[in-house]
C-alpha cells in the first residue's frame, strides 16, 4: 500500500474517531506530497522521497517545539510533539545510537578517513545508507565523536 493510500485510510479513521491532532497531522503529509508531485517530480514520488519528506515533516515539528519550549511555552510545544509522533508512524523503524555507531565506524574504517576533515565523506555515505533509518542530528554527533 502506498503512502498516500496509508495516509487516506488513517484520515478517515482519525475523522471517525474526532481525532483533531491526528487528522491535522494526516493533512499536512497530504498537502505535502500533493505538492511535491505537482512540483516538478513528474507526478510521481519514489519511496525514498516519501520517506525524506515525512522526515522533513517530523524535523519541522520537533524543532518548533524545541524553540516553543526554550521560550516557554509548552503550551505550544506539545502540539507540535504530538502531530510528530502521528507523522513519526510512517517514517522506517528508527535504529538505535548502537546501531547507527556500527554503521558510522564501518564507513570510517572503508573510507580510511582521520580527523574532521573528513565528515564530509562520512555524513554523505552514512547518511545514504541509513536514509530514513536514522536522524541526521544524531548521525552528525556520533561522526563528530567517532572523528574527533
Amino acid at each position: 500500500m502506498s503512502l498516500q493510500e496509508q495516509i487516506m485510510d488513517q484520515m478517515k479513521t482519525a475523522m471517525k474517531a474526532k481525532d483533531t491532532v491526528a487528522l491535522e497531522s494526516l493533512r499536512a503529509i497530504k498537502s505535502a506530497i500533493l505538492l511535491a508531485r505537482t512540483s516538478g517530480a513528474g507526478g510521481s514520488l519514489s519511496e525514498a522521497d516519501e520517506t525524506k519528506l515525512v522526515q522533513k515533516l517530523v524535523k519541522q515539528r520537533k524543532d518548533s517545539a524545541a524553540i516553543f519550549t526554550e521560550q516557554g511555552r509548552d503550551d505550544l510545544a506539545a502540539p507540535e510533539l504530538a502531530q510528530a509522533a502521528i507523522i513519526e508512524q510512517f517514517l522506517p523503524e528508527q535504529l538505535t545510537e548502537a546501531e547507527i555507531e556500527k554503521v558510522v565506524v564501518q564507513t570510517i574504517d572503508v573510507l580510511g578517513a582521520e580527523g574532521m576533515k573528513d565528515m564530509g565523506k562520512v555524513m554523505g555515505m552514512v547518511s545514504k545508507e541509513l536514509a530514513g533509518q536514522a536522524d541526521g542530528k544524531t548521525i552528525s554527533a556520533i561522526v563528530k565523536n567517532k572523528l574527533s
